[in-house]
């Protein structure tokens, strides 16, 4: 029997992003609502409760309607929006992060899909805290660049217009009054007495993403090297199947020594890199924003909702 998915927002980025994906499943019915009525709280309404899992890719506020709409208690719900993130009712969507991440997606009705520059950053972060390398009023950092894809509908017409103004051909730092919408999750997830500060960077390319986090050593609750923090990162996810840790220094991965974003792009891949010396230690993680990122960790955790391999459709 086909698993039926209903993607409320479907004209959006994530949503499309989602619908282009099971399109070669043949273990998936998309239920498709009428144009006219894809507005209509009523029809929407029916369509969620008739669903077995539904994807909710739409603005925070519409999101929390519509997860309001769901009255089956059969139905199982996905949102790809930063609404339910750090809402302890809501299971956060990265089963890389622990075995117990993973047991309760699996076992969840409510599934909170983490944000893009998030899953980086979170991906960095939580194997540090969990060790006790981080004190708890360490000053994190964070730096990220983004294709700019990930800035939605908007950005993409933007960027892509002819009316592109020469200061969209550069990378442009964003959020700096910093109060990007990921840094509530950021915190919440790693669980961190202070907000970090976050720094991102849209640059002219359409999908793909490094996430970087720096180290003083001389700070962290005892002294590490990079070979400590490696090992630390490669314990964490070791078995992973999309989340890999590249050898130290990426001297293999990144013979040039230059990083690029966009590596891979079209992936639900992830690549942890741990570089530096004995003072400072620098942490970066490699994905894809509309992968691992958004649509590709959202399918993830529906197929590992469903029980089967969480590869599936992803490779």
């Amino acid at each position: 029997m086909k698993t039926r998915v209903f993607i409320d927002g479907k004209e959006g980025t994530t949503g499309l992003q989602i619908y282009e994906r099971f399109q070669n499943r043949n273990d998936v019915e998309i239920m498709l609502i009428d144009e006219e009525k894809r507005k209509d709280v009523n029809e929407r309404a029916k369509m969620i409760n008739s669903s077995d899992i539904t994807f909710l890719c739409l603005p925070d506020a519409a999101a929390i309607e519509a997860a309001s709409l769901c009255t089956n208690p059969d139905v199982r719900i996905i949102d790809a929006s930063t609404a339910h993130r750090t809402n302890p009712a809501w299971d956060y969507g990265f089963p890389e992060l622990s075995e117990k991440h993973r047991e309760n997606i699996r076992n969840s009705k409510r599934v909170a899909n983490p944000g893009c520059y998030a899953s980086g950053f979170i991906s960095l972060v939580y194997p540090l805290v969990k060790a006790g390398v981080l004190p708890e009023d360490y000053p994190v950092t964070c730096h990220a660049v983004s294709g700019y894809s990930g800035g939605g509908k908007k950005m993409i017409a933007a960027m892509e217009s002819e009316n592109k103004t020469k200061e969209m051909y550069s990378p442009r730092q964003y959020a700096l009054g910093q109060k990007h919408k990921h840094i509530p999750e950021m915190q919440a997830v790693c669980r961190l007495k202070y907000k970090p500060m976050f720094n991102p960077i849209v640059d002219d390319y359409y999908n793909g993403m490094v996430v970087s986090v720096p180290l003083v050593t001389r700070c962290l609750t005892k002294k590490y090297t990079p070979e400590n923090i490696h090992e630390i990162m490669a314990e964490h996810y070791l078995g992973q199947h999309f989340v890999k840790v590249m050898e130290l220094g990426g001297t293999e991965t990144l013979p040039d020594g230059f990083i690029a974003a966009n590596t891979l792009a079209g992936t639900n891949n992830m690549q942890i890199f741990v570089c530096g010396n004995e003072d400072q230690i620098l942490l970066m993680s490699r994905f894809d924003n509309l992968g691992k990122g958004a649509s590709g960790a959202a399918i993830q955790n529906m197929n590992i909702m469903l029980g089967i391999n969480e590869a599936t459709g992803l490779e």
